[in-house]
């Protein structure tokens, strides 16, 4: 079993959200059509996390961010015994850019089905992906982010792990072998 190879170390995830963050003002400007919604259960805390960032750049306190849970539209829901999450939309999505956030893109199908869940909170005009982390070489479907933290070339036998601050106690991102 291979140690643990750190992807991004606290300094480098703080980097990476901030130019995400400014990668999103250079296409949604003051973000007054544009909502954040972070998947459940890790996305969120991506999304939370560019909110308060954009909020500091922006000096703006009225950028709408939700999270959503996609526990119902996965395709491995009856095969996995899953846990929903709560899903908090306090605003409207008709005909808003949204872009969808979450940690790791992997086969496209956690997407994919966030995708669907969002449609029932009605039909936004524009829908970007945003990503902390693409495991490129691993898609299952023709998903693609627009807003990529970092790019990793992986084997299905690693496992990428984000951490957070507010749950495991530090901002990082590892690699590591699952064998």
């Amino acid at each position: 079993m291979m140690k643990p190879r750190i992807i991004l170390d606290k300094k480098q995830f703080e980097i990476t959200v901030t130019r995400l963050c400014y990668q999103l003002i250079e296409v949604h400007n003051d973000f007054s059509n544009t909502v954040i919604i972070g998947l459940q259960p890790r996305g969120i805390y991506l999304a939370y996390r560019i909110q308060k960032k954009l909020n500091e750049i922006l000096k703006k306190k009225n950028i709408k961010c939700g999270s959503l849970d996609i526990t119902f539209y996965r395709d491995d829901f009856r095969q996995k015994e899953l846990i929903p999450n709560s899903t908090d939309i306090g605003f409207i999505i008709e005909n808003k850019n949204v872009v969808l956030v979450d940690d790791v893109l992997y086969t496209g199908r956690t997407i994919r089905a966030g995708l669907d869940a969002m449609l029932a909170y009605g039909r936004p005009n524009d829908v970007e992906l945003l990503v902390l982390i693409d495991r490129r070489l691993s898609r299952h479907l023709p998903i693609q982010a627009k807003y990529i933290g970092k790019t990793i070339d992986s084997i299905a036998s690693e496992k990428v792990k984000v951490e957070w601050e507010e749950i495991e106690g530090e901002d990082k991102v590892t690699l590591s072998s699952n064998e």
